[in-house]
């Protein structure tokens, strides 16, 4: 006979799946006829040179930065009695932040993107060199762009707020005034492709949903 927590894992299976063709559908769709006409509108008109987009690529590796001190605080903390509840989803969105990223570094060697425009140590791009594609299996900051690490880190940590705690619209407002703003600034300043951010925001959002589950956090 199956137990309860077998169903519950096989249902986010079937939803961590439906996501993943969603986002892999929406990828192509995007590398077909959208990423590189809206990597050129970008470098046309300039858009990279407004300061503001540049300043929202910045919190989320901070984050991530902190992340590590913030759990190890916590664990301390938990020496001295069970944790509070926002101490416990502040914990689980630390952890899956930091795995979403780790996560989004393997896949990155896998699907080895060029980037939309040349920004460091003279990567080959779209803009730059007119180089454009994936190249799988190879490794190296020059071929990183996919899936975007910045979407993974928003997700990963943003979506446990909002799956514990599903019925707090403030939350979820929160979440996407906070998150909407960041992703578009990594467009916006050509550091990355639109398909980049589906996908990184998928892999986040998906690794979220596992983290809440495994702390038995309310699960969508």
């Amino acid at each position: 006979m199956t137990t309860r927590p077998e169903l519950d894992y096989r249902t986010l299976l079937v939803r961590a799946l439906v996501l993943t063709v969603l986002c892999i559908a929406a990828v192509l769709v995007c590398y077909i006829w959208i990423d590189r006409p809206v990597a050129f509108f970008v470098y046309r008109h300039h858009i990279n040179t407004i300061r503001m987009f540049r300043w929202l690529t910045y919190p989320p590796p901070e984050v991530q930065n902190w992340s590590a001190l913030v759990v190890t605080i916590l664990m301390v903390r938990r020496a001295w009695g069970p944790f509070l509840r926002w101490q416990k989803m502040l914990l689980v969105a630390c952890i899956s932040l930091i795995v979403a990223d780790d996560f989004r570094i393997s896949l990155g060697d896998v699907c080895g993107r060029y980037w939309p425009d040349t920004w460091t140590h003279d990567n080959p791009s779209l803009i730059g060199t007119g180089a454009y594609g994936f190249h799988p299996f190879q490794r190296g900051d020059d071929i990183g762009s996919f899936p975007l690490g910045h979407a993974c880190r928003i997700l990963g940590f943003a979506t446990v707020w909002v799956i514990a705690m599903p019925h707090s619209r403030t939350v979820q407002v929160l979440a996407i005034v906070l998150c909407v703003p960041m992703l578009v600034s990594l467009v916006a300043m050509n550091y990355h492709f639109v398909s980049d951010v589906i996908a990184g925001s998928a892999l986040g959002g998906i690794v979220a949903m596992y983290a809440a589950r495994l702390a038995r956090l309310p699960t969508p």
